[in-house]
């Protein structure tokens, strides 16, 4: 498979399959490259998804005193998206770091600036751009799209540009052997193979 692929990926940083599916997509793309993949991240926060349904206020309209971990950490992302693409990539990786192989909360201010610095962030016009409450319309807008557009209903999902998605899990990430196999594999199936509606592997009760 040698055309260039695509893709929007919605994610939560709080999802481990969200981390296991970013660990290969870099792989993937370290060995393929952007003229082969190219990955969009797209927000989609599962606090709101899982919000009661008598839920007044989105997340992304809460008050800023008002504590979200996923509004916090998206907003910090769409704040780092604002220093460039590689910018974001990096704090993206950063961030989905400390959150699932270091065990911090992924939506602390402490940890959101660490994230910064490991990705190395302009620090002033992060801070200043995570003041800016209209980048918050940026996870509302990923989200109704999401939602409305393509029926996404967790994270990781994957959107091709022809349509065809599928929600997707990991655990744990490919190889970098395989890694690109695998991603071939998932294309043909996904985005070339219609008629396969759904795979699931059944679990034997523990």
């Amino acid at each position: 498979m040698n055309d260039r692929v695509d893709i929007d990926v919605y994610f939560d940083f709080a999802c481990p399959y969200v981390n296991t599916a970013a660990t290969w997509l870099r792989e993937v793309q370290q060995q393929l490259g952007e003229e082969r993949i190219r990955v969009t991240w797209k927000f989609f926060p599962l606090e709101e998804v899982n919000a009661p349904p008598d839920a007044e206020t989105p997340i992304w309209d809460l008050p800023a005193e008002r504590r979200s971990s996923g509004r916090d950490s998206l907003h910090a992302a769409a704040a780092a998206r604002r220093q460039g693409p590689e910018a974001f990539d990096r704090f993206h990786a950063a961030l989905l770091a400390l959150k699932h192989d270091e065990d911090q909360d992924h939506g602390k201010r402490e940890t959101i600036d660490e994230a910064a610095a490991r990705a190395g962030l302009d620090a002033a016009q992060f801070a200043d751009d995570l003041a800016d409450r209209d980048l918050l319309r940026e996870i509302r807008d990923d989200y109704t799209t999401g939602r409305d557009g393509a029926a996404v209903f967790g994270t990781p999902t994957f959107i091709f540009s022809g349509g065809q998605s599928a929600y997707l899990q990991l655990m744990p990430a490919p190889t970098a052997d395989e890694a690109v196999g695998v991603w071939d594999d998932f294309v043909h199936v996904v985005r070339d193979r219609p008629y396969v509606r759904e795979i699931k592997r059944p679990r034997k009760p523990q």
